[in-house]
């Protein structure tokens, strides 16, 4: 198999591992979806401010997302340097936080309680990204995406939660 961002050759065991983590992450992304079938429905309905995306962009930025945060993990969960556990700790818990934003916002449509939610997500990924990028550089860059776009899930939160005070 090719390189995957900067390391060697992978092996199968390597690919296996990294099919694993990837599956994962998409997992946590489909079980989401599940929880809150229709929600893309609601979103089409209610109130967007300036800079809203379309619903349908959604689904293929939180899959890109999704793998490089699987990749991430794969990363780090091979290296061997550093508290791995630490930092894949830190990761399953903003991957558990990321699962449970939806259904604050759209099941519950608690959204200024999902705000302070997405903050504590927020946290998480920094932290996780800070603890990646000790272990290995690659792995906490590829979540740099991931952080912008909660960053920007966090002002449609806010405006949303605003107008519908």
């Amino acid at each position: 198999m090719k390189q995957i961002f900067g390391k060697p050759d992978i092996g199968k065991d390597d690919a296996k591992s990294l099919a694993i983590s990837i599956a994962i992450s998409l997992g946590a992304g489909i079980l989401s979806a599940l929880l809150t079938m229709g929600n893309m429905r609601m979103y089409a309905d209610m109130y967007k401010p300036p800079l809203a995306p379309p619903g349908w962009l959604f689904p293929i930025v939180w899959t890109i997302l999704y793998i490089l945060m699987g990749i991430a993990a794969w990363r780090i969960y091979r290296s061997r340097c550093g508290d791995r556990r630490l930092a894949l700790s830190l990761y399953g818990n903003q991957l558990l936080l990321n699962v449970v934003w939806p259904l604050l916002f759209f099941n519950l449509k608690a959204y200024f309680f999902a705000l302070g939610w997405l903050v504590l997500l927020w946290a998480f990924i920094y932290l996780t990204i800070k603890q990646f990028l000790q272990l290995d550089k690659t792995a906490g860059r590829l979540l740099f995406p991931y952080l912008a776009w909660v960053t920007f899930a966090g002002y449609l939160n806010l405006a949303i939660a605003i107008h519908y005070m």
